[in-house]
């Protein structure tokens, strides 16, 4: 039996989101996954299960190892000329796109297990090699991730953002990227109770996969917020979200992310900067504060980082700590070899 996939999606009223597909068992998948993961988590799942199932239109109990692979082998050589991956020029998906799509494939299969729909995941870990049989060790990934590092706007580039800027509001969530290190959903889920101006601090109630944290933000933030809150923002608005819309027949609701990404999108247009996006202000922050001296498990708590390793990416980011380090160890070397030398000489 084959069947088409149709993406449907449903807000609540709760703020979360519901997918469906229009099959009943990946249906079933998809209402699991919202009761336990964020929404853009549950949107990502539906729209990579929507590509698998729209190029092998087959019950799920029928999917075999080598349509996992036939699907890496279509994603890989798309002949979409306008997609282009930044990492290598090359046209196609990106390798990290088509491991996440596989990740997505591969839960729903480990969730049908457990209910007992199917004996086993048709999405292998990885291919055998001699030495991972012998010591049974995982093999070869079906699909190798470059670890790239991420762009870091220019002091000049967020002057330019932050001079573009015609509102407070939008100055204010501008300032939240690049001086706290916020995501954009932390910024859209900014509550008026969050915001501390007496210790300049501010509470992520809705941070990456449900974690709360408080961290510290630079005055000029609640300065900005501040000129908003008397200037702009509705008296009028029933929502305790800080961020709302300004006018129209949505006036004093909270913003949406179409509406932050509407926003940012108009004033890089104006400011001229043209690549810069709202996460690489996130980067953009933590690497400045990287540069300047900030130790990395406080970096860590800054960003929210349930690892160390994700925020040592940092370390490599921030050039003028990581030259200022080789100077040193240069400085020792270059003496050792001089005295070494002069030793030489002497005999």
């Amino acid at each position: 039996m084959s069947w088409s996939p149709e993406f449907q999606r449903v807000n609540r009223a709760d703020g979360g989101v519901e997918v469906r597909l229009g099959h009943p068992v990946v249906d079933r998948y998809l209402e699991f996954l919202a009761a336990r993961c964020r929404p853009n988590t549950v949107l990502a799942a539906g729209f990579d299960l929507k590509v698998f199932f729209s190029l092998f239109s087959v019950e799920p109990s029928a999917v075999t190892t080598a349509d996992v692979l036939a699907f890496i082998t279509a994603q890989r050589a798309s002949g979409d000329d306008t997609v282009v991956r930044l990492v290598d020029g090359e046209s196609g998906l990106s390798a990290r796109t088509i491991q996440r799509r596989l990740s997505s494939l591969s839960s729903m299969f480990s969730f049908l297990i457990v209910r007992g729909d199917v004996d086993q995941n048709p999405v292998p870990r990885g291919l055998s090699t001699r030495r991972s049989r012998d010591r049974g060790q995982r093999g070869v990934p079906l699909i190798r991730t470059p670890r790239t590092l991420p762009r870091v706007a220019e002091p000049g580039e967020v002057d330019a953002l932050l001079a573009a800027c015609r509102r407070w509001r939008d100055r204010a969530m501008i300032e939240a990227m690049v001086l706290g290190g916020l995501r954009r959903c932390e910024v859209l889920g900014l509550r008026l109770q969050d915001l501390d101006g007496a210790r300049r601090q501010v509470f992520i109630v809705e941070g990456k996969g449900g974690h709360q944290r408080q961290i510290p933000i630079s005055a000029r933030f609640f300065a900005t917020v501040g000129d908003y809150l008397r200037a702009e923002r509705p008296t009028d608005s029933k929502t305790d979200r800080l961020f709302v819309v300004l006018k129209g027949r949505r006036r004093g609701r909270p913003l949406s992310d179409e509406g932050l990404k509407q926003v940012f999108k108009s004033v890089r247009y104006r400011s001229g900067v043209r690549r810069v996006t709202c996460h690489e202000l996130r980067h953009t922050c933590f690497t400045r504060l990287r540069e300047a001296g900030m130790e990395l498990e406080a970096l860590q708590a800054q960003a929210g980082h349930r690892s160390l390793d994700t925020t040592r990416l940092y370390i490599h980011l921030a050039n003028g700590w990581l030259a200022e380090e080789y100077d040193k160890a240069s400085a020792l070397i270059d003496a050792d070899m001089f005295l070494a030398a002069a030793d030489g000489i002497g005999k």
